[in-house]
């Protein structure tokens, strides 16, 4: 009964309306900064690698390699194969457009970010919470919104990410998963314990390892099938136009599951980022804005398309039928998910198939994992405004210490939909916030580009800076 009705209220929170709204924002904001995914992509690179770390602050590229963690997690393997299986190949293509135009909207929330953020505990602090207080001045929107986000990343989703790590694990390498959640719970408590210098720090050497090494598996890949290339690319767009005579009737599924999985995956607008995006040192709100937009296109158009190219390529993959069956079962039996990358991967180098899927996903659920407590910390700091929130962020160490070796031995399906459910109303409370901020938003573009234009290096004042 309990499960029925979680399924229920997951599917009102992630209906096509959530869809709609996030198409909607991307698309309202390319157009009113006229497309600065495109104009921009040069001074994104740049931006990355200017700046420095402060007492206070991190560095640009801290900051990004954070945000990244939380983006790149289980749904860059498991959700890509999944997008497929349900979708058919045209998915993909649907994934790379939901990018393209939430490229937009995380350039919006995390300059937004970046402008409201705080000093709290001798270091900067933002967020939606922040930044619904301070510009709509709607505080007990801000503290649902903090409430939601603690449940969800802090409590929820941290266990479910273990527990992929376990069994991916166990599968691999036959490791029980009480001593994979032990390992797993004393890595983070180190880390953790160092608060957001050391998070972003293990961000930044982890994140472009984990990253690099995926997508140089995928080319390997490619290069063994270079022949294939063509094939493959034209398989994706006549599946996502209905050109296909295999894929062509479920267009309807491609764009879905295509925009669904791409805004599970990217999580541009979802309000995740921009806590990331606060915690950076820079002269002008936008600079984190632009670096945060670049964050979208690794995470779907390099990661995201890594995994669904080595899929493709090989062929290892079953397409669900909405009549019933399968259109295209090629793989019989396979459950769909992470199971495609295995096989994919195993079908060219079967000695290392199932151990290099297996640290992979090791690596991205635990920057995720670290990547939720920055940002459930970030939300206890904020209701904490009048008092020294350090006691409490300690004690919040501890539980979700205990909560990342629980998932890791036994985490149950409810608590995925739970998780899922903080993560699509923390999306709603977002997008809407943030559309709400749109005259602030367009300020701070604006400036960015007149001082841009003017030969500056543009720079401006915080709003905390200005009260």
């Amino acid at each position: 009964m309990m499960d029925e009705i979680l399924e229920l209220v997951n599917n009102i929170v992630w209906s096509n309306t959530l869809i709609f709204l996030c198409l909607f924002s991307g698309v309202f904001f390319s157009i009113r900064m006229r497309f600065p995914q495109i104009r921009y992509i040069r001074e994104m690179w740049k931006l990355l690698f200017k700046g420095s770390a402060s007492e206070k602050g991190i560095s640009s590229f801290q900051a990004f390699a954070l945000a990244i963690s939380g983006r790149v997690g289980t749904g860059n393997i498991a959700g890509v194969a999944t997008a497929i299986g349900m979708g058919g190949p045209g998915a993909i293509f649907w994934m790379w457009v939901i990018a393209f135009l939430g490229s937009a909207s995380a350039i919006v929330e995390a300059s937004l970010g970046q402008y409201y953020k705080e000093v709290k505990d001798g270091q900067y602090r933002g967020g939606p919470a922040f930044y619904i207080e301070k510009g709509l001045k709607l505080k007990w929107y801000a503290i649902i919104f903090a409430g939601v986000t603690i449940l969800s990343t802090g409590l929820l989703l941290p266990g479910v990410q273990s527990n992929s790590i376990a069994i991916a694990v166990e599968n691999a390498f036959e490791v029980p998963t009480y001593i994979t959640g032990i390992v797993v719970a004393l890595i983070l408590g180190v880390i953790i314990i160092g608060g957001v210098k050391r998070i972003s720090t293990v961000a930044e050497f982890v994140v472009p390892f984990m990253a690099g090494g995926y997508i140089l598996m995928a080319l390997v890949i490619i290069g063994i099938n270079y022949q294939q290339i063509p094939a493959v690319f034209k398989l994706i767009f006549d599946s996502a136009l209905g050109i296909d005579s295999a894929f062509g009737g479920i267009i309807g599924m491609a764009i879905a599951w295509g925009v669904k999985r791409g805004i599970y995956s990217n999580e541009a607008g979802q309000g995740t980022a921009p806590h990331a995006a606060a915690a950076a040192e820079v002269s002008h709100p936008m600079k984190q804005g632009l670096v945060q937009g670049f964050s979208v296109y690794v995470d779907t158009i390099f990661v995201c398309t890594a995994t669904a190219l080595m899929i493709l390529f090989t062929g290892m993959y079953n397409v669900q039928n909405p009549a019933g069956g399968f259109i295209t079962e090629n793989i019989p039996g396979v459950k769909m998910g992470a199971d495609f990358t295995q096989y994919a991967v195993a079908h060219h180098l079967p000695s290392v198939g199932k151990a290099f899927v297996a640290i992979s996903l090791f690596f991205f659920a635990f920057t995720t994992i670290m990547a939720y407590y920055y940002i459930a910390e970030t939300n206890i700091s904020y209701l904490q405004k009048k008092a020294n929130s350090k006691i409490y962020i300690r004690i919040f160490q501890g539980v979700i210490l205990i909560s990342t070796f629980y998932g890791a031995v036994k985490t149950a399906d409810a608590a995925w939909m739970l998780g899922d459910i903080g993560v699509g109303l923390m999306a709603w409370l977002n997008v809407i916030a943030i559309l709400l901020m749109q005259k602030k938003a367009m300020f701070l573009f604006k400036d960015y580009e007149k001082q841009k234009k003017e030969g500056k290096d543009p720079a401006l004042a915080l709003e905390s800076e200005q009260n």
